[in-house]
């Protein structure tokens, strides 16, 4: 079944998507675009990652358009007929933003008056990704899966030749301005929110060490599966009455095994975990923000260098790396009790050092939408 979606994804966007563009921009050859979209095809809302640049732009004043569907709760007919609907809106746009993997807006030749911008959703440099990994892209897949990008916004320097690279870009790109959803993380009223809001569901929580387990998922989105579940399940019955462990698994392993024990956006847990314990997942550079110690549980580390590998050291992370089950305990209670600041502190310096609470507004300022 997923190879046939991939081959009716690439005849859509081959054929049929190319043909659409290319009649509507026909249609509106010598106007003057104004229309800024916003497009997304994981998500029925508007996503975490856009927010920010969304509030400012419709504060210039654009004609803006939310063009969100979550396509994997859509047929494949409702999901080509969005598509088709798309293509349209992309011929007269000024401006599109994405924040992911978007297929309608990589299945033409874009006219040049359109830019497209890759709000890129993850932070830093972990697991490799897109071109630079087998694990992604199915070796079949014609076309570029990142074709039409103007600019991909990411969080430090560092990042820009390694996205370069897994994107297929040309040199310039990929830029460090930052990645906005992290403007986020500098407001102290957002902050206060999202403790009061957490204390309020879960009062039980008051007085104790809140531990957030926030784990990527393995295989691909048609098919995920989850590691290291029942070591968390026996960390929560080892640390004690004075933890209070939160499970909060990738949305696509929720949707299949119903892992979660907190429907709160892990976003919005940060200010309040004392500890996060991840394995792969780049949300450990959003949790840097808040300068508290995160371990890494990987008991399957070895499997997944062979399969996708890494950017950087795995082991350089974090003096907190645990692949051992038995391990998982006792280095929590560790890294609750030393001081980390300095390893902290050289982490968010590497990996998001371009994230300084002003990356809304200098990407408007690059855009000239400002």
């Amino acid at each position: 079944m997923f190879v046939v979606k991939q081959l009716i994804k690439m005849f859509l966007q081959h054929l049929i998507l190319p043909a659409v563009y290319n009649f509507w921009g026909l249609i509106y050859i010598g106007k003057n675009p104004e229309l800024i979209i916003f497009a997304d095809a994981h998500h029925e809302t508007l996503p975490y990652s856009m927010k920010n640049v969304y509030d400012a732009i419709k504060k210039e004043g654009y004609q803006v358009i939310e063009d969100i569907h979550d396509y994997s709760k859509m047929s494949q007919l409702e999901t080509f007929a969005h598509a088709v609907r798309f293509m349209k809106l992309y011929a007269k746009a000024k401006v599109v933003f994405i924040c992911d993997n978007f297929f309608p807006v990589v299945s033409c030749n874009k006219s040049k008056k359109t830019k497209v911008v890759q709000l890129w959703h993850s932070c830093g440099l972990l697991k490799k990704m897109g071109y630079d990994t087998n694990e992604d892209i199915p070796k079949y897949y014609l076309g570029n899966v990142y074709k039409n990008y103007d600019l991909v916004t990411v969080s430090a320097p560092v990042c820009e030749m390694h996205l370069t690279s897994a994107m297929h870009q040309e040199e310039g790109v990929v830029k460090a301005l930052g990645v906005s959803r992290t403007d986020t993380y500098y407001d102290q009223n957002w902050i206060d929110f999202c403790k009061n809001q957490f204390y309020e569901k879960y009062p039980q929580a008051a007085g104790k060490k809140v531990i957030l387990w926030a784990p990527t998922f393995r295989g691909n989105a048609a098919d995920p599966y989850q590691v290291g579940t029942e070591a968390v399940l026996q960390l929560e019955k080892e640390l004690g009455e004075n933890y209070f462990v939160i499970r909060k698994v990738h949305p696509h392993i929720e949707k299949k095994y119903h892992l979660s024990n907190c429907e709160i956006p892990s976003e919005q847990l940060f200010p309040v975990a004392d500890l996060m314990i991840t394995d792969y997942s780049s949300i450990v550079f959003d949790y840097l923000f808040f300068q508290k110690p995160y371990v890494l549980f990987a008991p399957d580390m070895e499997e997944y260098l062979d399969k996708r590998g890494f950017y950087v050291e795995y082991d350089s992370l974090s003096p907190y790396v645990v692949t051992e089950e038995k391990e998982l305990c006792k280095n929590v209670r560790s890294a609750l009790e030393k001081d980390n600041k300095d390893w902290l502190e050289e982490q968010f310096g590497y990996h998001i050092s371009a994230c300084d609470g002003h990356v809304t507004e200098r990407i408007l300022e690059y855009l000239n939408l400002s």
